[in-house]
């Protein structure tokens, strides 16, 4: 096969992550998105298509251990299509075991459907048939563990019970949010399911596996001295977040702010923030369901930013409040957007109720 970019997007768990990681062996330029079922799936797509778009080079799109609805798979088609009709070459390839795609496989030569085993087995398999695979030795071990506990063979008690400590290493891996930092999201679950395959061939490998989860986890975090988990993980976001200021940066009545979007523990995050960034007057971090949580450091009162943007209050260094119509979002950019448009009305109000005074 001619060498490619492929995009490829996959599930969030233990199946659709180990579907990455197979494809992290082969020659070709990777990128990963991930999504859940639902609107995050074709958000997720049209990322892709966008970024297709841009390029310059033949692309593959690759959607793993995750089933379209006949409706999504019509509209890629269709997407694709165009694309190529403009003089670009986009190949669409789906690897997955859910029977609910039977409709779409039925219909689509690129929608292969194989419910006999889990996705990373078939990825793995089509890998090594068409995409140059450089197996290393531990990976058909690791394929047959992924598959043994995604289909529920308690049978293989082996494979079984190792592949329920990486399920969990998957599953309770929540340091860091994929919307905002979806790269590193990615990258950190995949290495740490490049760790777990070290420990395949111990004695008593699934509770070697599961008594070293902590300490990979801190690993990859750490940057020079040790700490607790939680330090280290609030260290790196912090970090992280300093990275994207200028994507992540509002402003609202002269005041600069930074806006992030499921982050969470906004007392530790947001204020480590505002101290190691101290030319931001306050950071404002959004839930998926649209609640806010506000911090300031006596620059600004957040209560008051809150009670303007959405009835909320608090403290004027720690505020919160929920944003009436706010609508889930799985791309950074469309929530800047719903915040920036507040922003921009409550200003307008502001500035007409300033006008009318001077009247």
């Amino acid at each position: 096969m001619k060498k490619k970019t492929i995009y490829h997007l996959s599930h969030i768990d233990l199946d659709g992550y180990s579907c990455q990681l197979v494809m992290k062996f082969t020659p070709y330029e990777l990128f990963n998105y991930n999504a859940n079922y639902g609107a995050e799936v074709k958000q997720k797509l049209e990322l892709i298509l966008e970024k297709i778009n841009k390029s310059n080079t033949d692309s593959i799109i690759l959607i793993t251990d995750l089933n379209l609805t006949f409706d999504e798979s019509r509209w890629l088609n269709n997407e694709v299509k165009k694309i190529n009709e403009n003089k670009k070459s986009v190949t669409l390839i789906l690897l997955d075991h859910h029977g609910s795609g039977e409709d779409s496989a039925n219909k689509y030569d690129w929608y292969y459907l194989d419910t006999s085993r889990c996705a990373t087995k078939i990825t793995y398999d089509y890998a090594r048939e068409h995409f140059e695979l450089d197996e290393p030795k531990w990976m058909n071990k690791f394929v047959n563990i992924v598959n043994a506990v995604d289909l529920w063979k308690q049978e293989e008690v082996e494979n079984f019970e190792y592949g329920k400590v990486c399920m969990k290493l998957v599953n309770e891996t929540r340091e860091l949010n994929k919307v905002m930092f979806a790269d590193i999201d990615n990258n950190y679950k995949i290495s740490l399911l490049l760790e777990a395959t070290k420990y395949i061939d111990e004695e008593n490998a699934p509770i070697v596996l599961d008594e070293k989860i902590h300490l990979l986890k801190k690993e990859f975090f750490k940057e020079d001295k040790n700490d607790t988990l939680d330090n280290l993980a609030t260290k790196f976001i912090v970090k992280l977040l300093g990275q994207a200021r200028d994507e992540k940066t509002i402003y609202y009545k002269g005041y600069r702010g930074f806006l992030s979007y499921g982050v969470g523990n906004t007392s530790i995050i947001g204020n480590g923030f505002l101290l190691a960034y101290p030319e931001y007057d306050f950071i404002v971090d959004v839930s998926y369901r649209g609640t806010m949580s506000l911090r300031a450091n006596d620059k600004v009162s957040v209560s008051q930013i809150s009670k303007e943007w959405a009835n909320g209050g608090g403290h004027p260094n720690a505020a919160g409040g929920r944003i009436i119509g706010f609508k889930e979002q799985y791309r950074y950019d469309k929530v800047k957007k719903q915040i920036e448009k507040i922003i921009n009305d409550k200003e307008a109000v502001a500035g007409d109720l300033e006008y009318k005074k001077e009247d």
